[in-house]
C-alpha cells in the first residue's frame, strides 16, 4: 500500500481546525495563526497548503459540503417513496454532523463570504441548486406545486440554521421542517 505523505493529512488538520476555530469564534474573524495553533503546525505551513484564509476557509466548506452530501445520500439509503425521501433529504439537513454549533458558525460564515467571494458564491448555489432539486425531485409525485414546496422548505432549513447561528436551536428543527413537508404535502 502506498505511503500517505504529510500534505493531506496536513491539510484536513487545518480543515478541522479552520470549522472549529469558526464554531468556537462564532465568526470568521479567525487568524491563520489560531488555525494554525490548533491544527498542530505553523502558520507559514498554513500559509504554504493554502495561499490565504480565504483559500482556507473555502477548503473547510468544501469538505462540509462533502459531508452534507455523504449524510443525504446516507439518509436516502433505502427511501423507497416520494415521502420517505423528502423525509430523508430534511433528516441529513439536521443530522448531528450538519447541525454541530461549529458546522452551523461555519455555514452562516459560508454566506456572508458568498456576498464578496466569487467562488464561495459558487459553492453556495451549487448547494442551493441541489437541495432544490432533491426536495424538487421528491416532492413532484405528492405535491401540486412541487418546486414552490421546494423552495419554502429550503427557505424554512436556512432560517432554522439562522436561528441556530443566532440564538439557541429549536429543540426539534427537524421536527419543525418534517411538520412542514406535510401540511405542504397533505400527508402525515
Amino acid at each position: 500500500m502506498p505511503k500517505l505523505g504529510m500534505e493531506p493529512i496536513r491539510r484536513a488538520a487545518l480543515v478541522e481546525a479552520t470549522i472549529a476555530e469558526i464554531g468556537e469564534a462564532g465568526h470568521l474573524d479567525v487568524t491563520v495563526s489560531k488555525i494554525a495553533k490548533r491544527a498542530g503546525m505553523s502558520s507559514a505551513l498554513a500559509h504554504h497548503y493554502f495561499g490565504s484564509k480565504d483559500d482556507i476557509f473555502l477548503a473547510a466548506m468544501r469538505q462540509i459540503l462533502r459531508d452534507y452530501s455523504a449524510e443525504v445520500r446516507r439518509h436516502l439509503t433505502g427511501a423507497k417513496t416520494p415521502l420517505a425521501r423528502a423525509e430523508a433529504i430534511i433528516r441529513a439537513n439536521f443530522a448531528n454532523s450538519c447541525f454541530d454549533p461549529g458546522t452551523v458558525s461555519a455555514w452562516m460564515t459560508f454566506y456572508v463570504q458568498a456576498q464578496a467571494n466569487p467562488e464561495a458564491l459558487r459553492l453556495l448555489s451549487l448547494y442551493q441548486r441541489r437541495l432544490r432539486s432533491n426536495l424538487t425531485h421528491a416532492l413532484r409525485p405528492i405535491s401540486d406545486t412541487p418546486r414552490r414546496d421546494a423552495d419554502t422548505l429550503a427557505a424554512l432549513i436556512d432560517g432554522l440554521y439562522i436561528r441556530a447561528a443566532l440564538t439557541k436551536p429549536d429543540a426539534d428543527p427537524q421536527g419543525t421542517a418534517l411538520r412542514l413537508l406535510h401540511t405542504l404535502t397533505g400527508t402525515t
